[in-house]
């Protein structure tokens, strides 16, 4: 399957969580909503780029002493090391932020490597400077106590859970103000040009409010009078 495109990228870069998730609860995906988990920053761009996943189970004592970040092959840093660039990190920490999924160091690496964002649904240590990253980041709340404390990261690109969603390598993420939804890969495209139909519509639907008009009738347009309206307005927008 090809990946993301340059066009749909662009167009998800448009488009609100909202939007998104009301398009594939017209599909019939009503799961797609991240559970739980917030930008570090507000006000940043949108978020858009393929799953890269990193899985957790629980930290056995035996295996997760402070002397594993030694190994080359630790999967925490060997993922920070491989998420392709235009990429999502996603991590499932199993919806545990009593210790951290990463830190500053990690998400600035995965900044620098050009990695598209980083989400947990854990928490991140460091986490007001990561807010100060110009890489989006996303997590549950902040976490001081380093990620063995009760995480072990072991597998890498795998299908995983992440508040909740399954997340599956190379579905692709769009994250905003709001949170993060999951598309899968195989509708990726169809989404994105329905989603900008229905934020042309949303943009004068919410024109026609702030002008006083009451929404019955007018969203959903079940008045005649405003699906004329709406068609004339689209074709004043692409004349501008």
């Amino acid at each position: 399957m090809a990946g993301l495109s340059a066009a749909t990228k662009a167009k998800l870069q448009s488009i609100s969580t909202p939007t998104i998730a009301t398009c594939l609860f017209k599909k019939g995906f009503k799961n797609q909503f991240i559970q739980d988990v917030k930008p570090l920053q507000l006000g940043k761009p949108n978020m858009v780029g393929e799953a890269y996943t990193l899985r957790s189970i629980p930290a056995r004592e035996d295996r997760n002493p402070i002397t594993v970040f030694r190994n080359a092959d630790h999967p925490q840093r060997v993922a920070v090391e491989n998420c392709p660039a235009g990429h999502v990190l996603v991590i499932d920490s199993r919806k545990d932020a009593r210790a951290a999924s990463g830190g500053d160091i990690l998400v600035t690496r995965l900044m620098v490597r050009g990695v598209a964002g980083v989400v947990t649904d854990g928490g991140f240590r460091d986490s007001a400077n990561i807010a100060k990253l110009a890489i989006p980041s996303y997590h549950s709340r902040p976490s001081a106590p380093t990620n063995l404390t009760l995480h072990e990261a072991l597998d890498i690109n795998v299908p995983i859970a992440c508040g909740d969603v399954a997340v599956f390598p190379g579905d692709v993420l769009v994250g905003d103000d709001d949170g993060v939804m999951v598309i899968p890969a195989h509708i990726v495209d169809e989404v994105a040009s329905e989603c900008i139909e229905m934020t042309l519509f949303e943009d004068f639907v919410l024109e026609k409010v702030q002008e006083g008009n009451a929404v019955i009738g007018l969203y959903p347009a079940t008045n005649e009078k405003w699906v004329a309206e709406f068609a004339l307005w689209r074709k004043l927008k692409e004349n501008e």
